[in-house]
């Protein structure tokens, strides 16, 4: 990974910590936010049809997804942390969309969505998935017991 990636992969994630861990916190304590409608408070929330207590629920994942991000090792809780921003902020703009808001109430929501992917995309290798099946054509087996070897008597089709 190039320095200029490592910086980018940096700032982006570290930005989604600090938008996703703040939005969290307002959200778990109920934060009114009269007036605003990005990040949603309450205030937000019942503007954008939502029920109250699904700021707790939004605030726990957003807070313990942080948390998986960041932390060294476990990818498969990194891959599912990015999910779940990305599905957060997704559906944050088509809520907004959805009630007709003007754009300006888009901005929060896009700029994290932007952040997530590039996060995502110029993560470390040690904080990626190993694909089952980059791991199994790394080794070639040409053994005649391979899974891509003929079995038994089988004639070819059409002979």
């Amino acid at each position: 990974m190039s320095k200029t990636n490592k910086i980018i992969y940096w700032i982006s994630s570290l930005w989604i910590a600090a938008g996703m861990l703040s939005s969290g916190v307002l959200q778990l304590l109920k934060v009114q936010g009269t007036g605003t409608v990005s990040p949603p408070g309450v205030f937000g929330m019942t503007h954008l049809g939502y029920p109250i207590y699904f700021l707790t629920i939004l605030g726990i994942w957003k807070i313990l997804g942080v948390v998986a991000m960041l932390i060294p090792k476990f990818p498969l809780l990194k891959e599912w942390a990015y999910a779940g921003f990305f599905f957060a902020m997704s559906g944050a703009i088509y809520s907004h969309v959805a009630v007709g808001d003007p754009a300006k109430e888009l901005f929060p929501a896009s700029l994290l969505l932007v952040m997530i992917v590039i996060s995502w995309y110029l993560r470390p290798a040690d904080r990626k998935l190993v694909s089952v099946n980059e791991h199994s054509h790394a080794r070639e087996d040409t053994s005649p017991n391979s899974a891509t070897a003929p079995h038994g008597n089988h004639a070819p089709v059409g002979a």
